[in-house]
Order: structure tokens, then C-alpha cells, then sequence
């Protein structure tokens, strides 16, 4: 089941919820049709309810919002950017990395 924490980012809500944030921002370009995706969902949905407050966790459906998608040149997913000021600080391409690697990449941007 997803985590009521993890924000849906769309082009209408982006600069508010990712632009504007004082806490870093995860954000995971997804799409349903996406297997690797399905499998790292839960991790992100656990992320989400443990950084409630300390950091943002959203996910981009590349199928609904191609201009962010195209905004951050995603050519490929599950891709997760790290975000804080809204500058990308970090990424990971694909569903192979550990939750503790993820946390450990959005901690060192708080």
C-alpha cells in the first residue's frame, strides 16, 4: 500500500513542493507499466514515512508529466534525483541499490 507521505509531483505543483522546499527532496520518475519501478516503490514508501519531516519524498509519473520528464532529461526509469534547493545533488538510475544506500544519499542533504 503507498505511503500517504509520498507527494504525487506533477508540472502544476512542482515549484512548490520541489523548487521551494527547505528540506531536501527525493524524487522517483516512475510509470505503471515500469516492473524495476513496482519493485522499488515500497522502498520509497518506507522512506517517506521515515523522513516525515526531515525531507520530501515525491514520484513523477513520466507518462502524465512529460515536461518534467523531459525537464531533467530522463531517458530511462526508475530514476531517482536527489534534490536540495532545488539543484539536483544526486542521482540513482534503476532498482538496484539498497534502502540504507538511498537514506544515506538523502540524510547527506540534510
Amino acid at each position: 500500500m503507498a505511503s500517504q507521505n509520498v507527494l504525487t509531483i506533477t508540472d502544476a505543483n512542482f515549484e512548490d513542493e520541489v523548487l521551494k522546499s527547505t528540506v531536501p527532496v527525493l524524487l522517483d520518475f516512475w510509470a505503471p507499466w515500469c516492473g524495476p519501478c513496482r519493485l522499488i516503490g515500497p522502498i520509497i514508501d518506507e522512506m517517506a514515512d521515515e523522513r516525515v519531516g526531515k525531507a520530501k519524498v515525491g514520484k513523477i509519473n513520466v507518462d502524465e508529466n512529460q515536461q518534467l520528464a523531459a525537464r531533467f532529461r530522463v531517458s530511462s526509469i526508475p530514476i531517482l534525483l536527489f534534490l536540495q534547493n532545488g539543484e539536483v545533488k544526486d542521482q540513482v538510475l534503476g532498482a538496484g541499490t539498497s534502502k540504507a544506500s538511498l537514506l544515506a544519499k538523502l540524510d547527506a542533504l540534510s
